[in-house]
Protein backbone atom coordinates (compact mmCIF):
# COMPACT_ATOMS: atom_id res chain seq x y z
CA UNK A 1 0.00 0.00 0.00
CA UNK A 2 1.47 3.53 -0.94
CA UNK A 3 2.52 6.04 1.26
CA UNK A 4 -0.70 8.05 2.48
CA UNK A 5 0.97 11.50 1.05
CA UNK A 6 1.35 9.86 -2.00
CA UNK A 7 -2.62 8.99 -2.44
CA UNK A 8 -3.31 12.97 -1.49
CA UNK A 9 -0.86 13.70 -4.38
CA UNK A 10 -2.82 11.51 -6.58
CA UNK A 11 -5.92 13.60 -5.24
CA UNK A 12 -4.38 16.67 -6.50
CA UNK A 13 -3.61 15.71 -9.36
CA UNK A 14 -6.69 14.13 -10.43
CA UNK A 15 -8.31 17.90 -9.94
CA UNK A 16 -5.61 19.25 -11.94
CA UNK A 17 -5.60 22.95 -12.58
CA UNK A 18 -8.68 24.07 -13.38
CA UNK A 19 -11.91 24.41 -10.65
CA UNK A 20 -14.20 23.03 -12.98
CA UNK A 21 -14.20 19.69 -10.96
CA UNK A 22 -16.19 19.31 -7.92
CA UNK A 23 -15.35 18.34 -4.20
CA UNK A 24 -15.14 15.10 -2.95
CA UNK A 25 -15.38 12.27 -0.67
CA UNK A 26 -12.33 12.58 1.97
CA UNK A 27 -10.12 9.19 1.30
CA UNK A 28 -11.18 5.95 3.67
CA UNK A 29 -7.07 6.28 4.86
CA UNK A 30 -8.04 9.54 6.07
CA UNK A 31 -11.33 9.12 7.32
CA UNK A 32 -12.72 5.57 7.74
CA UNK A 33 -16.63 6.06 9.16
CA UNK A 34 -17.56 8.47 6.09
CA UNK A 35 -20.45 9.85 5.68
CA UNK A 36 -22.27 9.45 9.21
CA UNK A 37 -25.61 10.20 9.87
CA UNK A 38 -24.93 13.90 10.46
CA UNK A 39 -21.73 14.59 8.97
CA UNK A 40 -19.94 13.98 5.57
CA UNK A 41 -16.06 14.85 5.41
CA UNK A 42 -14.46 16.26 2.49
CA UNK A 43 -11.36 16.78 0.80
CA UNK A 44 -10.40 20.12 0.75
CA UNK A 45 -9.63 21.81 -2.67
CA UNK A 46 -5.84 21.38 -2.52
CA UNK A 47 -3.82 22.32 -5.65
CA UNK A 48 -6.43 23.58 -7.71
CA UNK A 49 -6.38 26.88 -7.21
CA UNK A 50 -3.96 29.07 -9.00
CA UNK A 51 -0.67 28.83 -6.19
CA UNK A 52 0.20 32.36 -6.83
CA UNK A 53 -2.88 33.30 -5.52
CA UNK A 54 -2.32 31.18 -2.18
CA UNK A 55 1.14 32.50 -1.71
CA UNK A 56 -0.41 36.14 -1.78
CA UNK A 57 -1.90 35.59 1.15
CA UNK A 58 -5.03 37.22 0.58
CA UNK A 59 -7.76 34.56 0.06
CA UNK A 60 -9.81 31.43 1.73
CA UNK A 61 -12.03 28.99 0.76
CA UNK A 62 -15.83 29.49 1.43
CA UNK A 63 -17.87 25.62 1.59
CA UNK A 64 -21.58 26.27 0.34
CA UNK A 65 -24.13 23.37 1.03
CA UNK A 66 -27.66 22.86 -0.14
CA UNK A 67 -30.39 19.96 0.18
CA UNK A 68 -29.88 17.84 -3.05
CA UNK A 69 -33.62 18.36 -3.64
CA UNK A 70 -33.53 21.93 -3.90
CA UNK A 71 -32.22 21.63 -7.43
CA UNK A 72 -28.14 23.16 -6.56
CA UNK A 73 -27.41 22.77 -9.76
CA UNK A 74 -28.33 25.90 -10.90
CA UNK A 75 -28.08 27.65 -7.48
CA UNK A 76 -25.67 30.92 -7.21
CA UNK A 77 -23.58 31.30 -4.43
CA UNK A 78 -23.16 34.91 -5.31
CA UNK A 79 -25.05 38.28 -6.46
CA UNK A 80 -25.05 40.24 -9.52
CA UNK A 81 -21.81 41.96 -7.96
CA UNK A 82 -20.09 38.59 -7.26
CA UNK A 83 -20.72 39.51 -3.45
CA UNK A 84 -20.69 35.65 -1.58
CA UNK A 85 -23.80 34.58 -0.11
CA UNK A 86 -23.30 34.89 3.71
CA UNK A 87 -27.19 32.93 4.31
CA UNK A 88 -26.75 30.80 7.48
CA UNK A 89 -28.42 27.17 8.08
CA UNK A 90 -31.27 28.49 10.01
CA UNK A 91 -31.82 30.59 7.26
CA UNK A 92 -32.47 28.16 4.87
CA UNK A 93 -33.84 25.50 6.78
CA UNK A 94 -30.88 23.70 6.87
CA UNK A 95 -30.11 23.69 2.99
CA UNK A 96 -33.20 23.08 1.92
CA UNK A 97 -34.12 26.93 0.58
CA UNK A 98 -31.23 27.71 -0.73
CA UNK A 99 -27.23 27.24 -0.26
CA UNK A 100 -25.96 28.22 3.04
CA UNK A 101 -22.31 29.04 4.19
CA UNK A 102 -20.65 26.32 6.39
CA UNK A 103 -17.47 26.87 6.64
CA UNK A 104 -14.56 29.12 5.51
CA UNK A 105 -10.65 28.43 5.76
CA UNK A 106 -7.00 29.48 4.46
CA UNK A 107 -5.88 27.02 2.03
CA UNK A 108 -2.52 25.93 2.26
CA UNK A 109 -0.09 25.65 -1.03
CA UNK A 110 0.40 21.94 -1.88
CA UNK A 111 4.32 22.75 -1.17
CA UNK A 112 3.84 23.62 2.32
CA UNK A 113 1.62 20.52 3.36
CA UNK A 114 2.20 18.83 6.67
CA UNK A 115 3.59 15.45 6.48
CA UNK A 116 1.15 12.97 6.55
CA UNK A 117 4.08 10.14 7.95
CA UNK A 118 2.97 11.96 10.98
CA UNK A 119 -0.29 11.19 11.76
CA UNK A 120 0.90 8.20 14.24
CA UNK A 121 1.83 10.97 16.29
CA UNK A 122 -1.89 11.41 18.23
CA UNK A 123 -0.41 15.36 19.34
CA UNK A 124 -0.60 16.27 15.46
CA UNK A 125 -3.17 13.93 13.80
CA UNK A 126 -5.68 16.04 14.47
CA UNK A 127 -4.38 19.18 13.04
CA UNK A 128 -1.93 17.23 10.32
CA UNK A 129 -5.76 15.98 9.20
CA UNK A 130 -7.54 19.25 9.50
CA UNK A 131 -5.30 20.60 6.51
CA UNK A 132 -6.46 18.08 4.21
CA UNK A 133 -9.58 17.70 5.33
CA UNK A 134 -13.15 19.90 6.36
CA UNK A 135 -16.15 18.21 7.91
CA UNK A 136 -19.57 19.40 7.60
CA UNK A 137 -22.25 18.94 10.02
CA UNK A 138 -19.32 18.72 12.86
CA UNK A 139 -21.13 21.27 15.38
CA UNK A 140 -23.88 20.34 18.06
CA UNK A 141 -24.67 23.63 19.21
CA UNK A 142 -24.65 26.59 17.50
CA UNK A 143 -28.62 25.75 16.62
CA UNK A 144 -29.51 26.34 20.28
CA UNK A 145 -26.75 28.52 22.22
CA UNK A 146 -27.12 32.50 21.60
CA UNK A 147 -24.08 32.44 22.35
CA UNK A 148 -22.21 30.94 19.59
CA UNK A 149 -19.71 33.15 17.42
CA UNK A 150 -18.83 32.02 13.93
CA UNK A 151 -19.95 30.30 11.01
CA UNK A 152 -22.97 27.84 12.22
CA UNK A 153 -21.98 24.17 10.77
CA UNK A 154 -25.07 22.31 12.13
CA UNK A 155 -25.62 18.72 12.05
CA UNK A 156 -26.69 17.18 8.99
CA UNK A 157 -30.26 15.39 8.54
CA UNK A 158 -29.95 11.74 8.24
CA UNK A 159 -30.35 9.96 4.88
CA UNK A 160 -30.52 12.87 2.88
CA UNK A 161 -28.52 13.76 -0.25
CA UNK A 162 -26.45 17.20 -0.13
CA UNK A 163 -24.29 18.75 -2.51
CA UNK A 164 -21.25 20.51 -2.00
CA UNK A 165 -19.49 23.96 -3.42
CA UNK A 166 -16.04 25.21 -2.31
CA UNK A 167 -15.41 29.29 -3.40
CA UNK A 168 -12.44 31.06 -3.49
CA UNK A 169 -13.24 34.21 -1.99
CA UNK A 170 -10.91 37.75 -2.23
CA UNK A 171 -9.92 38.83 0.98
CA UNK A 172 -9.35 42.27 -0.15
CA UNK A 173 -12.18 42.98 -2.04
CA UNK A 174 -15.00 40.40 -0.30
CA UNK A 175 -15.74 39.12 -4.00
CA UNK A 176 -15.77 35.95 -5.23
CA UNK A 177 -12.33 34.85 -7.45
CA UNK A 178 -13.64 31.20 -8.66
CA UNK A 179 -15.51 28.32 -7.98
CA UNK A 180 -15.93 24.62 -8.52
CA UNK A 181 -19.13 23.04 -9.88
CA UNK A 182 -21.62 21.45 -7.33
CA UNK A 183 -20.45 17.86 -6.04
CA UNK A 184 -22.58 14.97 -6.85
CA UNK A 185 -24.99 14.36 -4.56
CA UNK A 186 -23.58 12.70 -1.38
CA UNK A 187 -26.07 10.92 0.57
CA UNK A 188 -25.99 10.57 5.09
CA UNK A 189 -26.44 7.23 6.33
CA UNK A 190 -30.07 6.00 7.65
CA UNK A 191 -30.78 4.46 10.82
CA UNK A 192 -30.83 0.86 10.89
CA UNK A 193 -34.01 -0.65 11.67
CA UNK A 194 -33.68 -3.47 14.60
CA UNK A 195 -36.00 -5.88 12.19
CA UNK A 196 -32.63 -5.10 9.90
CA UNK A 197 -30.01 -6.09 12.21
CA UNK A 198 -27.62 -8.61 11.03
CA UNK A 199 -26.14 -10.65 14.26
CA UNK A 200 -24.73 -13.27 13.05
CA UNK A 201 -24.36 -16.52 14.00
CA UNK A 202 -27.78 -17.28 13.71
CA UNK A 203 -28.74 -14.17 11.90
CA UNK A 204 -31.26 -13.33 14.43
CA UNK A 205 -33.92 -10.36 13.75
CA UNK A 206 -33.76 -7.39 16.22
CA UNK A 207 -37.29 -8.94 18.05
CA UNK A 208 -35.20 -12.17 18.35
CA UNK A 209 -32.93 -10.58 20.06
CA UNK A 210 -35.82 -8.45 22.40
CA UNK A 211 -37.05 -11.50 22.89
CA UNK A 212 -33.67 -13.10 24.16
CA UNK A 213 -32.33 -10.24 25.82
CA UNK A 214 -36.04 -10.79 28.12
CA UNK A 215 -35.38 -14.64 28.45
CA UNK A 216 -32.02 -14.01 29.39
CA UNK A 217 -33.06 -11.51 32.52
CA UNK A 218 -35.72 -14.06 34.34
CA UNK A 219 -33.43 -16.12 36.19
CA UNK A 220 -32.06 -13.13 37.78
CA UNK A 221 -35.81 -12.20 38.64
CA UNK A 222 -36.43 -16.18 39.57
CA UNK A 223 -33.27 -15.98 42.08
CA UNK A 224 -34.49 -13.10 43.55
CA UNK A 225 -37.91 -14.33 44.05
CA UNK A 226 -36.55 -17.42 45.36
CA UNK A 227 -34.35 -15.30 47.93
CA UNK A 228 -37.62 -13.69 49.17
CA UNK A 229 -39.79 -16.42 49.60
CA UNK A 230 -37.51 -18.11 51.87
CA UNK A 231 -36.36 -14.42 54.00
CA UNK A 232 -40.17 -14.67 54.27
CA UNK A 233 -40.32 -18.03 55.75
CA UNK A 234 -37.77 -17.08 58.41
CA UNK A 235 -39.95 -13.84 59.36
CA UNK A 236 -43.06 -16.59 59.65
CA UNK A 237 -41.31 -19.25 61.47
CA UNK A 238 -40.04 -16.29 63.58
CA UNK A 239 -43.51 -14.81 64.41
CA UNK A 240 -44.94 -18.42 65.54
CA UNK A 241 -42.19 -18.65 67.94
CA UNK A 242 -44.01 -15.24 69.63
CA UNK A 243 -47.36 -16.53 69.63
CA UNK A 244 -46.51 -19.82 71.15
CA UNK A 245 -44.98 -18.00 74.13
CA UNK A 246 -47.31 -15.51 74.19
CA UNK A 247 -50.22 -18.09 74.52
CA UNK A 248 -48.15 -19.98 77.03
CA UNK A 249 -47.71 -16.46 79.65
CA UNK A 250 -51.24 -16.47 79.30
CA UNK A 251 -52.06 -19.93 80.47
CA UNK A 252 -49.74 -19.60 83.23
CA UNK A 253 -51.39 -16.48 84.30
CA UNK A 254 -54.47 -18.33 84.13
CA UNK A 255 -53.94 -21.01 86.29
CA UNK A 256 -53.51 -18.66 89.46
CA UNK A 257 -56.68 -17.17 89.15
CA UNK A 258 -58.37 -20.68 88.57
CA UNK A 259 -57.07 -21.80 91.76
CA UNK A 260 -57.75 -18.47 93.12
CA UNK A 261 -61.59 -18.31 92.14
CA UNK A 262 -62.35 -22.21 93.94
CA UNK A 263 -60.60 -21.44 97.55
CA UNK A 264 -63.96 -19.63 98.39
CA UNK A 265 -65.89 -22.91 96.97
CA UNK A 266 -63.65 -24.68 99.51
CA UNK A 267 -64.12 -22.36 102.12
CA UNK A 268 -67.59 -22.53 102.25
CA UNK A 269 -68.07 -26.01 102.25
CA UNK A 270 -65.34 -26.51 104.98
CA UNK A 271 -67.35 -25.60 108.10
CA UNK A 272 -64.96 -26.87 110.17
CA UNK A 273 -65.17 -24.22 113.06
CA UNK A 274 -68.83 -24.18 113.75
CA UNK A 275 -69.02 -27.88 114.12
CA UNK A 276 -66.65 -27.99 116.66
CA UNK A 277 -68.44 -25.67 118.61
CA UNK A 278 -71.23 -26.97 118.24
CA UNK A 279 -69.62 -30.54 119.62
CA UNK A 280 -68.35 -28.73 122.74
CA UNK A 281 -71.51 -27.22 123.87
CA UNK A 282 -73.12 -30.76 123.41
CA UNK A 283 -70.37 -31.85 125.93
CA UNK A 284 -70.89 -29.21 128.35
CA UNK A 285 -75.02 -30.01 128.47
CA UNK A 286 -73.84 -33.80 129.34
CA UNK A 287 -71.65 -32.53 132.20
Amino acid sequence: MPPLWVLLALGCLRFGSTVNLQPQLASVTLATNNPTLTTVALEKPLCIFDSSELLAGTYEVYLYVMVDSANPRNASVQDSSKTPLSSTAQQTQGGRTGPYKAAAFDLTPCSDLPDLDATGDVTQASEILSAYLVRVGSNGTCLWDPNFQGLCNPPLSPATEYRFKYVLINVATGLVQDQTLWSDPIRTNRLTPHSAIDTWPGRRSGGMIVITSILGSLPFFLLVGFAGAIALSFVDLGSSDEETTHDSQITQEAVPKALGTSEPSYTSVNRGPPLDRAEVYASKLQD
